[in-house]
């Protein structure tokens, strides 16, 4: 499994307080805006997400590797009644990473307690989540990448050994006691799994990718929303919202939401193709999903930097963004269907940026002029 290599970064943004189900509610990071078409989960979305989430995972849509590898272990593990080994998600927010975490707890009919990296600040919080924990019971940490250093120390015996040293006193007196954990799953999501550091990645006997949606995966999530919703959909309105919903199912199911309030002031109430085009052309999401910041960015490299290679420290100055946001927020979409190169000199802008802002491409010199 190949990882990005960088050092290990502080937590930023932290919570204090709880242990039982402190979640920061953001997979991105914390400067990101509340577009439309982000992947990041948004402040009223909670209860939806939890009502239209897939509890089994014969229900669960897309993801054909990460399910088929995850069904053979959650077999297994039944089989044995013994725990399932530790699983590590990791891919782009938006994916389906804390679906899946309660979807290996429904499985394994066991409890499951929900917590954040950002959320355990104190060493206490991390030793009372974890000798609380009940037999067999999946254990879920969100945004494991920017949990402190410290607490990550403290978790690796009780993955690997189940048992926890604490510490009592301090100075020359100081003991430590071994306090025994019952064994337990510890499901943990990043989106940047290059911060983990090698002791903590070994310590994961299943890690799942988690990849981009195709336009048909995102037709079926669609279809499902709209029927728990109530919703009147035929195939061609909901493949118009899949086929601009940047491979990710909460874009989708966000997407959805608007559309349908379209479709009941302005339209029919059903939502078929046109009410849908209409719907999100009015909403500035075009065909590939981009909204405005999308193609400034794209516009910005063709026409201020002569298509690239521009750095990312030019371009955040020159859209007045954080480098953190363009790279972790903008970049990864516009890479994945081939608008942007990240090249060894900078940002490039493709033909199909220039082709889809009707911008003629300028030819490049031969030898022969």
């Amino acid at each position: 499994m190949d990882f990005e290599k960088k050092p290990m970064l502080d937590p930023r943004g932290a919570v204090p307080g709880g242990t039982v189900n402190p979640i920061r509610r953001s997979a991105a990071p914390d400067h990101e805006p509340d577009r439309l078409v982000s992947a990041g989960r948004l402040e009223d979305e909670d209860v939806l997400e939890l009502k239209l989430r897939p509890r089994r995972l014969s229900e669960f849509v897309g993801q054909t590797k990460a399910k088929e590898q995850l069904k053979i272990a959650l077999e297994a593990a039944r089989s044995r009644g013994e725990a399932l080994d530790h699983v590590l998600l990791f891919g782009p927010p938006g994916l389906g990473k804390t679906t899946l975490a309660t979807i290996i707890a429904n499985e394994l009919e066991v409890g499951f307690q929900q917590t954040s990296g950002p959320a355990l600040q104190v060493q206490g919080d991390m030793a009372a989540i974890l000798t609380n924990l009940k037999h067999r019971q999946v254990l879920f940490l969100d945004e494991i990448h920017r949990l402190q250093p410290v607490m990550e120390e403290k978790l690796y015996t009780a993955l690997e050994d189940y048992q926890l040293d604490i510490m009592i006193g301090t100075g020359p007196s100081a003991r430590t006691h071994v306090m025994r954990i019952d064994p337990f799953t510890f499901v943990a999501a990043t989106t940047r799994p290059g911060l983990l550091s090698s002791p903590l990645r070994s310590r994961f006997g299943i890690l799942l990718r988690l990849e981009f949606y195709t336009d048909d995966e995102l037709r079926w999530v669609v279809e499902r929303s709209a029927e728990v919703l109530n919703v009147p959909i035929d195939r061609d309105g909901a493949a118009e919202i899949a086929m601009r919903s940047r491979g990710t199912p909460r874009i989708a199911n966000r997407l959805l939401r608007r559309v349908r309030d379209y479709a009941e002031v302005r339209a029919s109430g059903k939502i078929d193709r046109p009410t849908a085009v209409a719907a999100l052309e009015m909403l500035e999401v075009d065909a590939h999903g981009f909204d405005e910041l999308d193609r400034r960015l794209l516009r910005t490299i063709i026409e201020k930097y002569d298509g690239g290679p521009v750095g990312l420290n030019t371009l955040a100055a020159a859209l007045a963004e954080e480098q953190d946001a363009l790279e972790e927020v903008y970049e990864p979409f516009l890479i994945q269907i081939g608008f942007l190169d990240r090249t060894p000199r900078g940002r490039v802008a493709t033909r199909l940026a220039y082709q889809h802002l009707g911008i003629e491409m300028p030819r490049k010199p031969t030898l022969f002029g």
